[in-house]
């Protein structure tokens, strides 16, 4: 298979600086959003999916595939598979001490991740960071932040497509004397928020910025906060969908934070 997909760029990159932490932590970032594909021992019962284990040496593994196409490379025929997000994986694979066997056999991105290199990716992107809900007293341009994380917000808001109309990255002050920096959400569509929340916090975290801080909020177009947002921040915009669709948030298989399946 020639097509090079996100997961071989940024494996391809991390092979060829193997002392660069940006580059590694970049690949991580691109391994949680990708949908992979768990190749499963039968087919999944609701929730419930049994994935094919193989014990390598010390460990035992799952295998995933970023493309549906590999798998059923790799396993030579149709196969019982689970999509769901990279994220979400390390999270199931963390609770049973299971490793990853990503694209063996089948891409330039093959590799085995131990379990302790899941469970770090598991905890990186764990829910723990909720949205600022103190209102700052003055709103002013953003300043000095490094030119990685306004990239990796790039990327990260160009895949949240219909699930807010833009946002605003500014810089604040609030009544406690504290500044920082905050990511303005305008219009999102209800119930994205933990999503978008969490997207900005990992654009933050895989930039690798040391003690780095960033808090996030939602907006109507119509708050006064938007407008003073709209003047002083760097607008990011999310694509949108045609025709007034609307994205439903977590629809996708195994991307619904409420409803993970569970590995039996």
């Amino acid at each position: 298979m020639t097509d090079q997909t996100p997961l071989d760029t940024a494996h391809a990159a991390m092979e060829s600086a193997p002392e660069d932490d940006t580059v590694r932590l970049r690949f991580y970032e691109r391994l949680a959003d990708a949908e992979l594909f768990l190749l499963l021992s039968a087919e999944a019962q609701g929730d419930n999916v049994t994935p094919r284990l193989f014990p390598v040496e010390a460990h035992t593994f799952v295998l995933a595939f970023d493309r549906e196409e590999r798998l059923t490379s790799f396993t030579g025929g149709p196969a019982p598979y689970a999509a769901l997000s990279g994220r979400a994986l390390a999270t199931l694979l963390t609770e049973q001490s299971l490793g990853l066997g990503l694209n063996l056999e089948v891409a330039p991105s093959a590799m085995l991740l131990p379990p302790d290199a899941v469970s770090w990716l598991a905890a990186t992107v764990a829910h723990d960071h909720e949205p600022e809900e103190a209102l700052p007293q003055e709103i002013s341009a953003p300043v000095g932040l490094p030119e990685v994380l306004i990239t990796a917000l790039d990327t990260k808001l160009a895949m949240a497509a219909g699930l807010a109309h833009c946002a605003y990255l500014v810089g604040v002050r609030y009544a406690d004397g504290r500044r920082g920096h905050l990511l303005a959400f305008v219009d999102p569509v209800p119930g994205a928020e933990e999503g978008l929340a969490q997207a900005a916090r990992e654009a933050l975290v895989f930039s690798g910025i040391e003690a780095g801080e960033m808090d996030v909020t939602f907006l109507k177009a119509s708050d006064p906060s938007a407008a003073r947002s709209a003047r002083h921040g760097l607008r990011f915009d999310l694509p949108q969908f045609p025709d007034g669709a609307v994205q439903t948030p977590g629809a996708n298989p195994g991307m619904d934070p409420a409803r993970p399946p569970k590995l039996r």
